[in-house]
């Protein structure tokens, strides 16, 4: 009863920013249980290096590129997936950006407004889109990646923090709104993880240093380990979990 829990055999999964770090391991745990994936990023050689690589290792993938800042992109991301698919099951938002590392008050308007347009608004419309279709077809999983900054701001990541406690209210917007339409939507909130997407936190040895202090376990995140996590929240595992922000930081925030 409990053993294919798991299986995503046959479903389409769709991960953006998934051209290395959590999404890349992300999209590789999904297509090892059977999803069938489009593995989207800004650069489609990225994407295509890790769709050939699940395809090398038995799966199914296609790499699609997309900027989710453009809104255009993701109108004709989702139009292909129409064509191609027919249906899409499982949207993994993990593109983001975080253009700025620095005090808050030196914050300027480019910064700001890259930040905003890509970790809200590309999660938004990618998260509305999505959810289009998987309101015709009656069923569908929408999971973010924010961040432990949504909870406990993280030093010199001012609005890259703001941008990521959005998520967490979007994300319980949309369960709330979208769960009748058969339509789950939860987070994760990963912590410290060795991506170079958090390249400044290791270069910055008194930040680093200073996390890992407070990290229980100590030590910092790969992200292989966030791909579990991420698994339940996509499968029939987590069948009654919507709008829950699961945080996965080794206790920082215990």
């Amino acid at each position: 009863m409990y053993k294919n829990l798991f299986d995503l055999s046959g479903r389409v999964a769709l991960v953006s920013g998934a051209s290395r770090g959590i999404g890349e391991e992300a999209a590789k745990c999904l297509a090892e249980y059977g999803a069938r994936l489009i593995v989207s990023s800004r650069k489609i050689d990225d994407c295509e290096r890790v769709a050939q690589e699940i395809r090398d290792a038995g799966g199914e993938a296609i790499a699609i590129a997309c900027n989710i800042g453009d809104l255009a992109q993701i109108e004709q991301l989702i139009e292909r997936i129409k064509t191609e698919f027919g249906r899409l099951d499982i949207c993994v938002n993990n593109a983001a950006t975080n253009p700025y590392f620095g005090h808050v008050l030196d914050t300027d308007l480019g910064a700001f407004q890259k930040t905003v347009d890509v970790n809200i608004r590309g999660y938004f419309f990618m998260s509305v889109e999505a959810g289009k279709i998987m309101r015709d077809q009656g069923s569908g999983v929408i999971v973010n990646t924010a961040s432990i900054n949504a909870i406990q701001p993280g030093p010199m990541q001012g609005i890259y923090s703001i941008t990521k406690a959005a998520v967490v209210n979007m994300t319980k917007t949309f369960a709330k709104e979208c769960g009748p339409l058969g339509i789950r939507c939860n987070a994760l909130l990963p912590g410290l993880t060795k991506t170079k997407f958090a390249g400044a936190l290791f270069t910055n040895d008194d930040i680093y240093q200073m996390a890992i202090q407070q990290i229980p376990l100590g030590r910092h995140a790969e992200p292989q380990e966030m791909a579990g996590t991420l698994l339940y929240l996509c499968s029939d595992a987590s069948s009654y979990t919507n709008g829950e922000c699961i945080v996965v930081d080794g206790g920082l925030l215990t």
